[in-house]
């Protein structure tokens, strides 16, 4: 998510805001991708699917510092360390961490 948002309620929502986040429904189905941009419609569904408040991107403000990745991957090693262990070893665990490392680091992770 961008950090040059804030959380409206639904009243306070116009025609022509921008979505600053993919919306999800209660299931985790996609309802809206990051970078929508709210109409009419589509605000007077959100009320049918239990939301209440929308991230919307603030107009004119800097965009997000890039992840600092050494952190990220020091994060990563930290989730993930009682999988170093050679005996704890699993491929289930290794592929969800080549999917998260990929996600968050970029495709260049996957070297």
């Amino acid at each position: 998510m961008s950090a040059s948002y804030q959380h409206l309620p639904l009243a306070e929502l116009r025609p022509g805001m921008i979505l600053a986040d993919t919306l999800l429904d209660q299931q985790g189905q996609v309802l809206l991708m990051q970078g929508t941009v709210l109409s009419e419609a589509t605000i007077a569904l959100m009320p049918r699917h239990g939301i209440e408040l929308l991230p919307i991107a603030i107009p004119g403000a800097p965009p997000p510092a890039p992840p600092d990745r050494g952190a990220l991957a020091r994060r990563l090693d930290h989730l993930f360390r009682k999988n170093d262990i050679d005996d704890q070893r699993d491929w289930a665990t290794g592929t969800l961490r080549r999917y998260i490392e990929v996600y968050r680091l970029g495709p260049e992770a996957e070297q």
